[in-house]
């Protein structure tokens, strides 16, 4: 019967993961690649370096905004769904308080390390901005939680569509009838944040006994001493993914710092684009293993169909983005190629230990291993300081780069060896075998394709993806039986 059941999850989080990641997929390259790309190029490295380097430094301090609660929640709700209408009310009330006091840390110490008036003005909208987009992460740990997947995956992409709406209106027609400046594109996100707000709140509304808003100590200091494992991981984590781009902004001098942040940008922003796939993945496995595990189910099938998944995903994207990113980074941007293509060869292979912490970190988090997750990301901090201290004055952005590649390295070790001692994972969970063949017979593969590379980039690309499917499917990375649970 457990086998069973087993069977049944995996099906479910086949057919899922899969639904998400197609609807992520017709959004969000857009956004990131369309989009995001043309604003850069239409207000330049440095306006948009700037903006960069902003909004990481609002990413620092999101763990105020959380302080724990989604994650916790998620995990919460997934195992005793009955207490979502006791806890909304109380939550929301929590979420605004915190919010009031994001906004006040930001701007204190943003005034101490000297922001003039046009930061702090940039800095006003984008850390709404970052209140917003933490509010409906919020609201979605309730839809996740209650399994209603489909649903939130429309959530996920709600904002996106939107900002792809109005800043197209924006960017390509003459509604401004003036130059397009990164302001606007900062008050774009600020109006597709809130109508998805809205969005998020109706649906978890229709699921839960709404009380009116009321500020009740005792159970807000209770949910924060329970949340609070999650909040100092998510500000440590928040710390080793996003500190890169402000130290090269601050250390650097300041004739080239915001240049050297922008071409940091340009890199990152094809790893940003992967990461929110590989994400995708934790969206769904945090409230499915945190349930499972509740109920003692087998969770081996579920950990081997992710990491299957997740390797192949990821290793492709690395290798056919390193063999082609000079014809991609050109498709992409009008200027400073070279550089962000130094920057590039060290950023994209992170997507591949990135691939694995939303695995087994995503795990241990449903697990409750929360003190060794914590002290996993000290270490993830430690090394990325070391490396950026090291790096960042010689190598510019590819010290950051650096940095973040060892980083995330370091982590995704750490975060496996124990996950698997924790829960005593058998060892063949992970395919080794099937992916060194997978790994041995693409890489090769690729770049010949590189070689004889003559044109059409998006057609070569769509090519070698299809040649990396066909190498999962003769190597069994990825069985034949995935898509039959798909159909089915």
């Amino acid at each position: 019967m457990r086998i069973f059941a087993a069977e049944m999850k995996q099906r479910d989080f086949i057919f899922n993961i899969i639904i998400l990641i197609l609807l992520n997929l017709l959004v969000k390259p857009f956004w990131i690649l369309g989009v995001d790309v043309a604003v850069q190029n239409r207000v330049g490295a440095d306006a948009y370096g700037l903006y960069f380097a902003i909004f990481n430094f609002t990413y620092l301090f999101n763990v105020v905004l959380d302080m724990g609660t989604t994650n916790f929640n998620n995990r919460n709700i997934a195992r005793y769904p009955q207490l979502l209408s006791k806890h909304l009310s109380g939550i929301i009330a929590l979420k605004l308080l915190l919010g009031a006091l994001y906004l006040a840390l930001t701007f204190t110490v943003a005034l101490c390390i000297g922001y003039d008036a046009l930061h702090l003005r940039l800095l006003f909208w984008m850390a709404v901005n970052q209140f917003l987009n933490a509010f409906i992460l919020y609201l979605r740990s309730n839809v996740s939680a209650l399994m209603m997947f489909k649903t939130d995956s429309v959530l996920s992409v709600l904002d996106r569509l939107l900002m792809i709406v109005i800043c197209g209106l924006l960017l390509w027609t003459d509604l401004l009838h003036s130059e397009f400046k990164i302001e606007y594109f900062i008050y774009a996100q600020t109006a597709a944040y809130s109508l998805s707000a809205l969005a998020a709140l109706a649906v978890v509304f229709s699921k839960a006994r709404f009380q009116h808003i009321r500020f009740r100590p005792a159970f807000c200091l209770m949910i924060l001493k329970k949340s609070f494992p999650f909040a100092l991981l998510y500000l440590l984590m928040s710390f080793y993914n996003r500190i890169d781009s402000v130290m090269l902004e601050r250390i650097l001098p300041n004739d080239i710092s915001t240049f050297e942040a922008g071409i940091y940008a340009s890199a990152f922003r094809l790893l940003d684009a992967l990461v929110m796939i590989a994400y995708l993945f934790s969206v769904i496995l945090l409230p499915l293993f945190s349930k499972m595990l509740k109920e003692r189910e087998e969770i081996s099938p579920i950990v081997r169909s992710a990491f299957s998944l997740l390797f192949f995903f990821s290793t492709t994207s690395a290798v056919i983005l390193l063999a082609f990113k000079l014809p991609v980074l050109q498709l992409l941007y009008d200027k400073h190629i070279a550089e962000s293509a130094a920057v590039f060869s060290f950023l994209i292979p992170c997507i591949i230990p990135i691939s694995f912490t939303y695995i087994f970190g995503t795990l241990l988090t449903a697990n409750g291993s929360m003190k060794l997750l914590n002290l996993s990301a000290v270490a993830g901090i430690l090394v990325n300081l070391a490396v950026n201290f090291a790096l960042i004055p010689r190598l510019h952005a590819c010290g950051a780069a650096i940095a973040s590649l060892s980083t995330q390295t370091v982590m995704a070790g750490i975060q496996t060896v124990i996950a698997f001692r924790q829960l005593n994972l058998p060892l063949k969970d992970i395919p080794y075998l099937k992916c060194l063949a997978f790994t041995a017979i693409l890489i090769p593969s690729v770049i010949i394709f590189a070689q004889h590379f003559n044109g059409g980039v998006l057609a070569t690309l769509s090519i070698c993806a299809l040649w990396a499917f066909f190498c999962a499917l003769i190597t069994r990375l990825i069985p034949l039986r995935f898509w039959k649970d798909f159909t089915h």
